[in-house]
């Protein structure tokens, strides 16, 4: 639907392809759960220098995550390219080689090829005009691997968004149940005490100034109006959350917390076992969300 909020898992995967020319990108996004934005990127040596513009390109895109990517560059033509051999360092891996070799009595049989193979020896140089005409390529081939990415992470957030307004769903009317229940709770209570106060003390009537001060001291103690109103309140912003647009799992992992201790405290309060398993049904519920909400953006 349009206009309809959106929300992101943070597993997703992301992947794209660019041939131009003689020259070939592969970019692969791949995520899990994170509290903030944790960004691995693995490039070719001769890409290095670009991975800062990777890094902000995704977070134009993405906010929370572990997420790693890989790029892989190939050129088979010769533009742009400049073959640098270190000559000196060349020299001083054949020097040492020889002395090596002369040491030890053994033919060294030393080729330019295996010389150049050398750490550092050999240079495949991208000269600062092709510089950018690499990154306007990376990047298109980036933005369409992030394309997938976020529709895979969209995809998966749908599917939790249903189950977490499924749930909230169990929540409100096991809420409703229980203030139901609680709210006879102190008549039964009052005509309990009173029964047992003739049996008691063996009288018709019961000193009713007495009786209504044990009946306030008994709603104090054991009244859950407060946290159902609170815990009422706490559904209605999770629902509000999940229909605004951003990422909202920080904010729905607060609020979640805060259910779970409105509702331990109706579970301390219970006076019936009818809101005893009703408490135990909400707790169960909440625990799911907690896990689920944990993979929200």
């Amino acid at each position: 639907m349009q206009g309809e909020k959106v929300m992101n898992s943070m597993t997703g995967f992301g992947r794209a392809k660019l041939e131009k020319e003689t020259r070939e990108y592969l970019v692969e996004i791949r995520s899990v759960n994170h509290k903030y934005a944790d960004i691995t990127i693995k490039t070719p040596r001769n890409l290095l220098y670009l991975e800062d513009k990777i890094r902000k390109a995704v977070l134009n895109r993405i906010s929370r995550g572990k997420i790693e990517i890989y790029v892989n560059y190939a050129n088979y033509g010769l533009e742009g390219k400049n073959i640098i051999i270190n000559k000196e360092l060349a020299k001083k891996y054949i020097e040492e080689l020889s002395l090596l070799a002369e040491e030890n009595n053994i033919s060294s049989g030393l080729r330019a090829t295996e010389i150049s193979k050398m750490p550092d020896v050999l240079n495949v140089q991208v000269e600062d005009d092709a510089s950018e005409l690499i990154w306007n390529e990376l990047s298109e081939c980036l933005e369409n691997a992030l394309d997938n990415f976020v529709e895979m992470r969209k995809l998966e957030g749908e599917k939790i968004k249903q189950d977490l307004e499924n749930r909230l769903q169990i929540i409100a009317k096991n809420v409703d149940e229980i203030s139901n229940y609680s709210t006879g709770l102190v008549e039964e209570y009052v005509v309990k005490l009173e029964e047992r106060i003739k049996e008691i003390l063996k009288v018709d009537v019961v000193d009713q100034t007495r009786l209504a001060q044990e009946i306030v001291i008994y709603s104090d103690k054991f009244s859950t109006e407060e946290e159902l109103t609170r815990l009422k309140s706490h559904i209605s912003q999770f629902a509000k959350l999940m229909s605004l647009e951003g990422p909202c799992g920080k904010k729905i992992d607060f609020l979640v917390q805060e259910m779970n201790r409105e509702t331990n405290t109706i579970g301390s309060k219970a006076g019936k076992l009818e809101i005893t398993n009703l408490v135990i049904e909400l707790k169960a519920e909440l625990e799911d969300i907690r896990e689920q909400i944990q993979n929200i953006e």
